[in-house]
């Protein structure tokens, strides 16, 4: 779905007009200006309210993104708050939990230079505490927009979470956006947040695959071939309706969706919201058909490239859950690890190995199953709140040899995507398969 630059004048009502003549201040009135120009680039008509919470992006603070941090502290002095208390993706490093060592630390330390200056900047400007996630919606850390809500969020997995399993309405929104959006309490309306804009292009045909395929390469072949448009999916629904977590599968599904492609929304038949009101009422007149089969999903596993300079180098890292692992992720990969390990009669794991959730799930976790998290500390398994894709692509750490669930972390780095069960040999034995498997389901 190409969207095109539109301008058009944008119609404000007395209470927007007020704040765009400056009546609360010239700062607030920066942030309106910014947000009208932005939706008369894209042809919106209005403003909408906001709803539910935001979640922003940007959690590292590199030079390139100084001039965003110097606004929001401009702002925080002007005395201005987020509509409602906000959640923002995972810091670029955890090093209680994932320390790169010494040398790698300090690269890290100098890259990211502001940050304990960006987190008293959102602290101030309104987040909620120990909120650093991409995955805000889970109901540990509640940022769970109900259907027909209108958000503006940034981060490509959320957004498309939003938009896709809960049935808010969000535009794909970039850094600096977001926030001016937030601090206003409104957004334009324009594509995503308006009916005809979350019609369907294409109708993916996945009747032809024989088992529930991996989230993440499903999710990439879809992304791929439709890029930004809206996929309606068809043949998964009696698979993915019997997980136990549907969720978390439609998480891992989106993300894919957004990072091979730029996928604001799908619909899936007989699971999403919209598909199950509306059906094939979604598809736009004249869309365009794709059918997705087990030849196709195991080509395109095999075109992976490998991105090491040996590519039967010995693993370093297991990383588990970018987007951010569920309540439920984290408890199945913790049994699955240990199990794995008693089988193979060992006391810890082979290979260093995480698993990356928010520091708010964290404390469930250990809370809910305190026996659990024990045998994983004893086992050396790990959980980090970091972002796996953001320590991956770090100077220095993205030489390091990274196997890994996510085909998100795999598209933005060096690491290598395995399936499960792969995943599981490798924190193990410490050694790749043999041969990778090329599909299983989840």
């Amino acid at each position: 779905m190409e969207q095109t630059l539109n301008p058009a004048k944008l119609q404000l009502t007395p209470e927007e007009q007020a704040i765009m003549d400056g009546e609360q201040g010239e700062m607030l009135q920066k942030v309106m200006q910014t947000v009208v120009t932005f939706g008369e680039l894209f042809g919106a008509e209005k403003l909408v309210d906001l709803q539910a919470a935001p979640h922003l992006a940007m959690s590292w603070s590199t030079e390139a993104v100084s001039p965003f941090i110097d606004i929001y502290e401009k702002a925080a002095a002007a005395g201005l708050k987020t509509y409602a208390p906000f959640t923002c993706n995972p810091k670029p490093m955890d090093h209680d939990n994932l320390d790169p060592g010494e040398e790698k630390r300090i690269v890290v330390q100098d890259l990211h230079t502001h940050n304990d200056r960006l987190g008293e900047i959102y602290k101030e400007l309104g987040m909620k505490e120990n909120a650093w996630s991409c995955a805000c919606f889970v109901p540990e850390i509640g940022n769970t927009p109900q259907q027909g809500d209108y958000i503006s969020w940034s981060e490509s997995s959320a957004i498309n979470f939003a938009n896709s399993f809960l049935g808010a309405r969000t535009n794909r929104n970039s850094v600096g956006i977001d926030m001016m959006t937030a601090l206003l309490g409104k957004a334009p309306y324009f594509d995503l947040l308006t009916d005809e804009g979350r019609k369907a292009d294409w109708l993916i045909d996945c009747s032809g695959v024989t088992r529930l395929p991996h989230p993440e390469l499903i999710g990439a072949a879809i992304g791929l071939k439709v890029m930004e448009d809206i996929p309606y999916i068809v043949g998964l629904h009696d698979k993915v309706n019997q997980l136990d977590d549907v969720m978390a599968y439609c998480k891992d599904f989106g993300a894919a969706t957004a990072s091979n492609g730029a996928v604001g929304l799908f619909h899936m038949e007989g699971v999403t919201p919209e598909a199950k009101q509306q059906g094939r009422d979604l598809l736009k007149e004249g869309y365009q058909t794709y059918v997705i089969d087990d030849e196709l999903l195991e080509n395109l596993f095999n075109s992976y490239p490998v991105m090491w300079a040996d590519e039967n180098a010995k693993p370093e890292r297991v990383f588990i859950g970018c987007p951010h692992n569920t309540l439920a992720q984290t408890r199945w990969w913790g049994e699955r690890l240990i199990r794995g390990l008693e089988e193979a009669g060992k006391d810890a794991v082979s290979c260093p190995t995480y698993l990356f959730t928010s520091e708010i799930v964290t404390d469930k976790f250990r809370e809910s199953y305190p026996d659990l998290a024990q045998k994983m500390d004893d086992m050396d398994i790990i959980i980090t709140r970091n972002c796996p894709a953001l320590y991956a692509t770090t100077p220095k750490q993205s030489d390091e040899i990274i196997c890994t669930n996510s085909n998100k972390t795999r598209v933005y780095s060096k690491a290598r995507f395995y399936m499960d069960d792969d995943l599981v040999h490798i924190a193990v034995t410490g050694e790749l398969p043999d041969q990778p498997r090329k599909n299983t389901d989840k």
